[in-house]
């Protein structure tokens, strides 16, 4: 009953299939303190908290956007508590690395036995214990992102970790990057969040997850041969015989050329953007600087590691740019900063921070105020962001309470609003996954989407309003959830409506919402009954998709 209740609210508010996403008119009044707590709070974190809209206004937002641009100034001990219940964190690489080899041989020792066939999961209940611990350990990584953005007060950092993950986008489920992901998340993605641009990329070129998720770790110049092969044909100890069935061998299971996977992502997504002046000839030759750019073997600890004897030392040329003859790895980092300061670089990074914080298609001049703050800073992030969180544009009335949420935002912000304490099981990011953003698991290099019409349709809809309904009502999985931090359990309906509007919206739920939840109310006499339906419709109805 109450799921036809949350449909008909949202049906109500906007029509059916995409249309009922429509947001409300933007006010088109200037925001008062309290507004601009409560918009600041929606987009550089993932929503407020009970009683954190005033707490924030008090202070000054200006003060707290300030302090969220300086994480090493947020005491943020409270989830490092938390944090230490994931056993993912007390592993490196290497560690992860011999797991992953460990639940490679026991699949392989079970396949042989007559177990599940190649390719086939396994039910969990006769895995061998690496298998159990691989998935464990998998199953952690996407759950630590959910108890992250809910618990840090470094909100903002949080928020960018996110953002920064979807530019350099990696897939978990390709092979090795089961193992190699979680050290990408936290060596690379994380302490290069709000830093400076050009260290960020030149870090994810050098990732070991970024080089075998686009193929660059296969990526030689045509007829290379490894120093171990060579030597096996120098030495004369061997068989003539014996040396050319060892070298067609070997040579057979080597990288054959040039993949130009990974250069070409790296202009079109992570640098210049399509549109950024680039040839398919700059490709080839960008893709010609980085062969031998590669990873150690598992065995060896999955690092990255430069093979000279891989690389085309050859001239290149990439956007009129000459880099001579005879260069190795050096050339790589000479032409990851060229990018780093391109100018297209720069306004292709910017639109899309604009499209995060401000609008899904960002304002000229929010581009221009982050481009000029890029040229100004050589590229401290925190400084293209400081230019559009002041920036007209940020707090323009039309910018207000337009975007829609991701299914992560979403979750997140909701487990916020109510002042739940998600656990450290997998299953609050199981629910995440069911609304259509399963962690880490994009498979395409681009991440998910930032644009609305990515997420809008009838059944994202209706699964975002069980989820509501659940939450409010404490049965969904993983999370513990307080109703009384909201409102208290009343049956005067306007004085419900009123607790919940003043807690999660912070005054602005719509008269629309208010009676279509009003009129829900009215034939339930069990205070705390009421409180769950009240609060569940609140967060499946139109305003809460939005921030």
């Amino acid at each position: 009953m109450h799921l036809f209740v949350l449909l008909a609210l949202t049906l109500q508010s906007g029509g059916a299939g995409v249309a009922s996403m429509t947001p409300p008119a933007a006010p088109r009044q200037a925001l008062t303190p309290r507004d601009s707590a409560f918009h600041a709070l929606s987009r550089l974190a993932y929503g407020p908290r009970p009683g954190e809209v005033d707490g924030v206004a008090r202070l000054g937002v200006m003060g707290w956007i300030d302090a969220q641009l300086d994480p090493r100034r947020i005491d943020d001990r409270a989830l490092a508590e938390r944090e230490q219940g994931f056993q993912l964190l007390g592993y490196n690489r290497e560690d992860l690395a011999r797991a992953y080899l460990a639940a490679q041989r026991a699949r392989q020792e079970r396949q042989r036995a007559g177990g599940a066939a190649a390719g086939e999961p396994a039910d969990g209940l006769d895995m061998a214990p690496e298998m159990l611990r691989a998935r464990r350990l998998a199953a952690e990584l996407q759950e630590l992102v959910v108890v992250r953005a809910v618990l840090s007060e470094r909100q903002l950092r949080e928020v960018m970790v996110d953002f920064w993950t979807n530019h350099f986008n990696v897939f978990f489920g390709k092979g090795a990057d089961r193992f190699l992901t979680p050290s990408y998340i936290e060596e690379t993605i994380r302490p290069n969040a709000l830093g400076r641009f050009e260290d960020l990329l030149i870090a994810t070129a050098k990732s070991p997850a970024m080089l075998f998720y686009l193929d660059n770790a296969e990526s030689v110049a045509p007829g290379s041969i490894p120093p171990q092969l060579a030597r096996l044909e120098r030495s004369g100890l061997f068989d003539p015989m014996r040396v050319d069935s060892l070298r067609r061998r070997a040579l057979e299971r080597m990288p054959k050329g040039i993949n130009e996977n990974y250069a070409r992502e790296l202009m079109e997504l992570h640098t210049l953007g399509v549109d950024g002046g680039y040839t398919q000839r700059d490709v080839i030759d960008v893709a010609r600087i980085f062969t031998g750019w590669s990873i150690d073997r598992p065995q060896q600890g999955a690092g990255f590691a430069f093979h000279e004897w891989a690389h085309d030392a050859g001239e290149k040329t990439v956007l009129g740019t000459k880099f001579p003859a005879g260069h190795g790895m050096d050339e790589g980092l000479r032409l990851l900063k060229l990018l780093a300061a391109a100018h297209a670089t720069m306004h292709h990074v910017s639109a899309q921070l604009c499209a995060r914080f401000v609008a899904d298609d960002p304002p000229d001049g929010c581009v221009d105020d982050a481009v000029a703050a890029w040229h100004h800073s050589d590229g401290d992030i925190r400084e293209v962001l400081r230019a559009i969180f002041h920036g007209p544009d940020f707090w323009a009335p039309r910018n207000v309470g337009t975007k829609l949420k991701t299914p992560l935002e979403f979750v997140v912000s909701a487990v916020r609003a109510v002042g739940a304490e998600p656990d450290t099981t997998p299953r609050l990011a199981l629910v995440v996954a069911r609304l259509g953003e399963p962690l880490y698991q994009h498979v395409a290099p681009d991440g998910y989407p930032e644009r609305e019409d990515a997420w809008v349709n009838s059944g994202a809809l209706l699964a975002r309003m069980n989820a509501a309904l659940g939450l409010a009502s404490g049965k969904l999985p993983g999370v513990t959830v307080r109703p009384d931090a909201i409102a208290p359990a009343i049956v005067d309906a306007d004085q419900l409506i009123a607790a919940i509007d003043a807690q999660i919206f912070a005054g602005t739920l719509s008269a629309h919402t208010k009676r279509a939840i009003r009129d829900q109310l009215a034939d339930i006499h069990d205070p705390a009954q009421a409180r769950v339906l009240a609060i569940g419709m609140a967060l499946g109805g139109p305003e809460f998709q939005r921030q």
